[in-house]
């Protein structure tokens, strides 16, 4: 069974060269270089290419160069349409986009559901958007990979991070948490809590509200599993809604963050 796409043609371009032609466009590397080490884990946006789409493409143009290292993406995001108690893995197989089809890894399933803070509900996954936006990205730039995708609703920031423990592996296991932060917000307001937002998760500390960020639950899972391991957060791109397609009346925000195992990092 396959879990068919959700919000192609409304998100990101239901026709696949088209979609293809935007990934381009929105992966386009910056002309400063922004660093030789592979990510461990990125947090990356969710909303409408038009709005997160090149703070989203900057992250996982990031990962081009080792593509042939990453053999297997941790998908998490909030459960935005079904009420999820813990995190949710799918009933399919697989997911579909316009680009093709990721086969879900069934070792992982298999080791999972022997975890009680994880289920499986076809349902959680059936419109949620804030995992599938970012499968055309990385069916983009990686070659050949499997997928864990798990849609994250009423679960403790132990359990996130649990789950990322038992999944973290090496260089073959790509991290990514899909998350926007602020919502609907005057513009000003916005950049305000939006920067202390992301200086807060590049200092390490865990978010308290999910007015800071509709994926409070699964960043504060990845940074705690990050702490226990060193990793460094590093800021790749950040803007709101205001500055690309929207109006600045009522902005949502994003941001682009890598976690880099080794040394510290400076912001870029």
């Amino acid at each position: 069974m396959i879990r068919q796409p959700a919000v192609a043609g409304a998100f990101y371009p239901g026709d696949a060269a088209m979609l293809r032609q935007t990934l381009n466009q929105l992966m386009e590397p910056p002309s400063q270089p922004t660093g030789s080490e592979q990510p461990k884990a990125l947090i990356a946006p969710h909303a409408g290419y038009v709005y997160s789409g090149r703070v989203a493409g900057l992250a996982f143009a990031r990962l081009a160069p080792f593509a042939a290292n990453i053999r297997r993406v941790v998908l998490l995001g909030p459960a935005h349409r079904v009420v999820v108690r813990g995190l949710a893995l799918p009933e399919a197989d697989g997911f579909s986009t316009p680009l093709g089809e990721v086969a879900i890894d069934r070792e992982a399933v298999r080791v999972l559901v022997g975890l009680k803070q994880v289920s499986v509900s076809g349902a959680a996954h059936a419109q949620e958007h804030s995992l599938e936006v970012q499968l055309p990205f990385l069916q983009s730039v990686l070659r050949d990979f499997t997928l864990v995708p798990l849609a994250v609703g009423d679960a403790s920031v132990e359990e996130v991070a649990e789950v990322l423990d038992v999944l973290w592996g090496g260089p073959e296991t790509l991290i990514v948490i899909s998350s926007d932060l602020s919502h609907y917000l005057p513009y000003d307001v916005a950049q305000k809590k939006d920067h202390d937002t992301v200086e807060k998760i590049l200092r390490g500390e865990l978010l308290d509200s999910f007015q800071q960020a509709c994926g409070a639950l699964p960043i504060d899972g990845l940074m705690q599993a990050a702490r226990r391991r060193g990793l460094t957060p590093r800021l790749v791109a950040q803007c709101n809604s205001g500055d690309t397609a929207g109006d600045r009346h009522r902005v949502v925000g994003y941001a682009a963050i890598e976690f880099l195992e080794g040394g510290k990092v400076g912001n870029a």
